[in-house]
């Protein structure tokens, strides 16, 4: 035969209530206290009505298949890939969360997959998640519509970084590595977006360094020695202590303030050879490479010859070196001008013959080496910084060409920086700006000998974090 109690209230030593029964109600435990369950017991009748207990670590690409609990909600972090979540075998009541815990499931979608022939809102299909930073819960209803989705919010909501946080380039990779300051290195055109902006306003400032393309080689219609190419542009400019680097003697004081925008980035390419493509020879201009409102004009072409009609360096960023023989100019500087100045003249070619081309101006404060009856211009050396972290140089000038093989030795060198070497006898081409140095080509001995500029390259640099 079974035994009631019938109590109102039950009480410990001191004598509180723990159990209390006030009409309908009952209360468990006084204020402050804990209810839990015993170790291995269970809960029902609760009701459990749109909770979940949340698992707080987070499920990975490499736990797919995640096989769901009823009660549970899920962290899913998709940032390797992507992830299936298996849901339970549905009982009116039943409900399971999951939530993006990366803000990654547009890039690695999650698959939600029903218990065997079980329907998710009211269709026997997986359902699929793939919207940035969205959060779900679906409750099991019935075998017509089995798992309907209850709650569902597609808002991001994160903290917001103190610091800039951008996107475009090449961020700091490799040997290049981040300390506190990020930079961002385009190689051709591009977009530096600024995503977010600095809770300190001074922040918000970017160094940058713009380089363009260097000038191509002059070339000659007969067996002459022609002037190099001169330098593209060198522009640079940081806010320190803001942005502290060691940079080139060349950086103006101050940076760009940028705002939550994109910036479209163009970088020049290099300048071709002449190849007898204008009237005197001359080699090509590079081309303008820009950020923001700072502009860096392409290097000018080297002085060329055709007969009668010697040409002068052109002028650019850094000027062209001038042709030979009946001597020409080198190419101005600087041009258009700034300050401080993106580049330095090419120096003039020599002559009456034999004379040799003159050197293409360098992106620092070298002009073009001059040339003689005996040896063909040096490029002017271009400006070293350590904006991408590492020293590196510059904007190099093209060296002369010479012709007589017993002067062979005395070929105008590339300045540093990416300048090319002149052309020489017996045989020797000129050699080419390097690429992405805003580097110029070198001079032609003869036709088609002269080679082109080296492409430019805009690196950006900031405080993120």
């Amino acid at each position: 035969m079974a035994s009631t109690i019938k109590v109102d209230n039950v009480q410990n030593q001191p004598g509180t209530n723990i159990i209390n029964k006030c009409g309908t109600d009952v209360t468990l435990g006084a204020s402050g206290d804990t209810v839990a369950l015993a170790s291995g017991a269970s809960q029902t009748g609760f009701g459990r009505t749109g909770t979940v207990d949340w698992v707080t670590t987070p499920k990975v690409t490499g736990d797919s298949p995640v096989t769901a609990a009823t009660g549970s909600g899920y962290f899913l972090n998709t940032t390797a890939g992507t992830i299936t979540i298996n849901l339970p075998a549905g009982a009116a009541g039943s409900i399971v969360s999951m939530a993006d815990y990366a803000a990654t499931w547009q890039t690695n979608n999650v698959t939600v997959a029903a218990n065997g022939s079980e329907k998710i809102g009211g269709v026997a299909e997986d359902a699929t998640l793939d919207t940035e930073g969205q959060s779900v819960t679906f409750v099991y209803v019935d075998s017509t519509q089995g798992w309907v989705n209850t709650m569902d919010s597609t808002s991001n909501v994160r903290g917001v970084p103190p610091y800039i946080v951008a996107t475009g380039g090449t961020p700091c990779s490799g040997a290049i590595v981040c300390t506190d300051y990020k930079q961002h290195t385009f190689t051709g055109p591009g977009t530096f977006t600024v995503c977010n902006v600095a809770a300190c306003a001074a922040d918000n400032a970017v160094a940058y360094m713009v380089v363009a393309g260097g000038g191509g080689g002059g070339d000659s219609s007969g067996n002459t020695s022609n002037g190099g190419g001169g330098a593209g542009g060198f522009r640079e400019g940081t806010t320190a202590p803001i942005v502290p680097y060691t940079a080139s003697p060349l950086v103006a004081a101050t940076g760009i303030t940028v705002t939550a925008t994109g910036y479209p980035i163009s970088v020049g390419g290099g300048g071709p050879p002449s190849g007898g493509g204008s009237p005197d020879n001359t080699g090509g201009s590079g081309s303008v490479s820009s950020f923001s409102t700072i502009p860096s004009a392409g290097g000018g072409g080297g002085g060329g010859h055709s007969p009668g009609a010697p040409g002068a360096g052109a002028a650019g960023g850094s000027g062209g070196g001038g042709g030979p023989d009946v001597p020409r100019a080198g190419g101005a500087g600087n041009t258009p001008p700034v300050s401080p100045a993106q580049g330095t003249a090419g120096s003039a070619g020599n002559g009456p013959g034999p004379g040799y081309g003159g050197g293409g101006g360098g992106g620092a404060t070298v002009a073009g080496g001059s040339s003689s009856s005996t040896a063909g211009g040096p490029g002017g050396n271009g400006a070293t910084t350590s904006i991408n972290a590492t020293p590196t140089t510059y904007s190099g000038g093209g060296g002369g060409a010479v012709t007589d093989p017993a002067n062979s030795g005395n070929v105008g060198t590339g300045g540093s920086g990416g300048g090319g070497r002149g052309a020489y006898d017996p045989g020797a081409a000129a050699i080419a700006g390097t690429v992405n140095t805003g580097g110029a080509g070198g001079g032609a001995n003869g036709p088609g000998t002269s080679r082109g500029g080296g492409s430019g390259i805009v690196i950006i640099r900031y405080k993120f974090q």
